[in-house]
């Protein structure tokens, strides 16, 4: 009987993780390799390392590194086909990804049409050669102008049939409030195309509540901060507005100060609508099958409260009716089968 082994081999969804931060270290020495790029270290050991996560402006650091690795649409293709080889190991079925193209557009000058031209290049060889999706969500960063802002929008209503499911927004929180990018939003959801904000994990409930007034947010990424205030916790409450709750981020973001002091079992009682990711795998020393792995033992969840989370994360993932219903019905057929197998 082992819940551990229940949780590796059972089939997920994630709707919170990062392409560019879910690089793994030996994808970044492939393509340095390949642009003659020094990094500091030339060993995946020390790449690992070098992740590791000390504070947001090391972090950064890395992001902007990593981007500068990544030179071509070939480049791109690479890293999102790696990306989905992985996410197809943890039996993860779909993704949606967070993918930031105005980074490389400002850096390299690649046009966004190249840019998702690789990504779907992935995207389709990962359906039919491994059995995963990916919908993908082009987020502004937060800390842009809002011109730029717009620029993403008007790309992501360009791709809605295109592999882009939704218009994001990432980036540094503080100091950088939704409402800049209002427009761009207002764009969005008048063409649409749903936003999907990241909001309450390194501010306050203020945060969030911006992120549902100007961006109509369909699902709040992190969310951890509504605790700070009851009448949002009732708002999402009664609304049942998904919260993408990352544990590791929040811990190493020093939003909480371990699994243990993690907000988790007080969403879950709050009777709030919550989905676990992994948003930058490699950079927080984690992946989905971890973060799953490390909440039950922490908390002592039980397999029904893990399916439960599973088919969370599925049913207000963007997939078509008709894909989720399909999906739902595999998932329930293959939960049966492992709880048989592991739990009985």
């Amino acid at each position: 009987m082992s819940l551990a082994d229940f949780i590796r081999e059972m089939p997920k969804v994630e709707l919170h993780v990062h392409m560019e931060g879910a690089i793994q270290p030996e994808t970044v020495l492939q393509l340095a390799a390949r642009h003659n790029i020094a990094l500091p270290a030339n060993t995946v050991e020390g790449i690992r390392n070098w992740y590791n996560f000390t504070d947001f402006p090391h972090f950064v650091q890395i992001y902007l590194k990593i981007s500068e690795c990544l030179r071509t649409p070939d480049d791109i293709e690479l890293m999102a086909r790696e990306f989905l080889k992985g996410q197809a190991a943890q039996n993860i079925r779909h993704s949606e990804v967070t993918y930031t193209p105005h980074t490389h557009y400002m850096q390299k000058g690649l046009s966004f049409a190249d840019q998702l031209a690789a990504l779907n290049r992935a995207r389709r060889w990962a359906e039919a050669e491994l059995g995963v999706t990916m919908g993908i969500i082009t987020d502004i960063s937060r800390n842009v102008t809002p011109e730029q802002g717009m620029v993403t929008a008007e790309w992501a209503v360009s791709a809605k049939e295109d592999g882009v499911i939704a218009l994001g927004l990432g980036g540094p929180e503080v100091g950088y409030p939704a409402q800049r990018h209002a427009a761009a939003f207002d764009y969005a959801w008048s063409n649409g195309l749903p936003c999907i904000l990241h909001a309450g994990e390194t501010d306050s409930a203020q945060s969030i509540w911006n992120a549902i007034r100007y961006g109509k947010t369909w699902r709040i990424g992190h969310g951890v901060r509504c605790l700070e205030d009851p009448t949002l916790v009732a708002y999402l409450r009664e609304h049942q507005i998904p919260l993408e709750v990352s544990p590791t981020s929040n811990i190493r973001l020093k939003v909480f100060p371990s699994m243990a002091e993690h907000a988790l079992p007080r969403l879950l009682e709050e009777g709030l609508y919550v989905t676990i990711n992994s948003d930058d795998p490699p950079m927080f020393g984690t992946t989905l099958t971890d973060e799953y792995l490390q909440a039950a033992e922490t908390f002592g969840w039980d397999a029904d409260l893990i399916e439960k989370l599973v088919f969370n994360a599925l049913r207000v993932s963007l997939l078509p009716d008709t894909k989720k219903a399909q999906l739902e019905q595999q998932f329930k057929t293959e939960f049966a089968a492992l709880r048989e197998r592991y739990l009985n």
